[in-house]
């Protein structure tokens, strides 16, 4: 009898796991207000490239193509920002506006990640408060460098105290670099390459100031399969000794900085590419991401089989399938009751 509600137990647990649908931690949400406000500075291919349409209702319809359950909203690059601080704050917050109806609209499939005005660290603060305590948004967004205000400048310290306050998940995503190689970037677009060396810039200062283990109760998921975080770690360990030594750098509590680093798949990995991930994190802080609506909706559903294919076909990723899909980012996000 024993053995039979043992098998039955197992059975369960296999039934209950092929209906799981899946947690995208990397979409963005792209208002026409937004779009409107570029185009109105000229800055429609700031990027380099041209920003995709999008709506709450297509979204849907190709998450449940997906079989993708709940997506993280965030808005994208690049940071509206032109000059004019009052008419940032306004724009970001409609777009914050925008993600919270959306959550409302479509219960339990959508979650978001508040927009900030930054360079402006004052109205970031007062738009971080209102986000998450009146909006209740899900964590906020930075971008890797706000019109040069990079991600571990010593400015924005009085707004990671209080997104540690609130325990915050922030969501990081690359914006253009601030100053860039222009004739490069005419050459190669930022999505190519410049987006994951711009990501590691960022975390780099971040991980050189401490940031993470001095803001201990946030977490920062990093996008593009970790971009190249898991070679700048290796290169910064052998480094780092000289550079204290003479006074250049000060310690890096590598530990405690790298446990609190999420990161997304964003970017269809090889299997080498998350094995490469898995050196410098645990299993357990790795998520599914697809970055809709950069690409078409049938590309976005190959690269999320070739992933399930990828974990399937690997004997020592496999058993982390689950977790990379959902398990997480239920976990962080805490919206496990609303779709499992």
């Amino acid at each position: 009898m024993k053995r039979i509600f043992a098998v039955l137990l197992l059975l369960q647990a296999v039934l209950a796991s092929v209906g799981q649908q899946a947690v995208d931690v990397h979409t963005h949400i792209i208002t026409p207000e937004y779009m409107q406000m570029l185009q109105r500075h000229g800055a429609g291919l700031e990027e380099t490239f041209p920003l995709p349409r999008w709506d709450a209702g297509r979204h849907v319809a190709f998450m449940d193509s997906t079989g993708i359950g709940c997506s993280v909203l965030t808005m994208p690059a690049p940071q509206p920002y032109y000059g004019d601080g009052g008419e940032s704050a306004a724009c970001i917050r409609g777009v914050n506006e925008a993600a919270a109806a959306a959550k409302a609209s479509y219960p339990g499939r959508f979650r978001f990640c508040a927009a900030l005005p930054l360079p402006d660290v004052g109205a970031a603060i007062r738009e971080a408060v209102y986000a998450l305590d009146t909006l209740h948004a899900d964590g906020v967004k930075l971008a890797t460098n706000s019109r040069g205000q990079y991600l571990g400048d010593e400015a924005l310290d009085t707004l990671m105290q209080v997104l540690n306050e609130r325990h915050a998940v922030v969501i990081i995503h690359p914006h253009r670099p601030t100053p860039y190689p222009e004739g490069i970037i005419r050459t190669t677009p930022l999505a190519m390459y410049e987006y994951p060396a711009e990501t590691t810039r960022a975390v780099v200062n971040m991980l050189a100031r401490n940031v993470p283990v001095r803001y201990p109760d946030i977490k920062f998921v990093v996008p593009h399969c970790g971009s190249f975080i898991p070679l700048a770690v290796v290169r910064m360990k052998s480094i780092l000794p000289a550079m204290v030594s003479g006074g250049y750098m000060q310690q890096i509590d590598w530990n405690d900085n790298l446990s609190r680093l999420y990161y997304d798949l964003a970017g269809s990995p090889t299997a080498g590419v998350i094995r490469a991930l898995l050196t410098v994190t645990s299993p357990d802080h790795v998520m599914y991401g697809s970055d809709y609506p950069y690409l078409p909706d049938n590309v976005l559903r190959g690269n999320m089989e070739r992933l399930k294919e990828t974990l399937a076909g690997d004997s020592e990723l496999s058993q982390y399938s689950d977790m990379f899909l959902w398990k997480n980012a239920t976990e962080l996000f805490n919206i496990k009751s609303e779709i499992h």
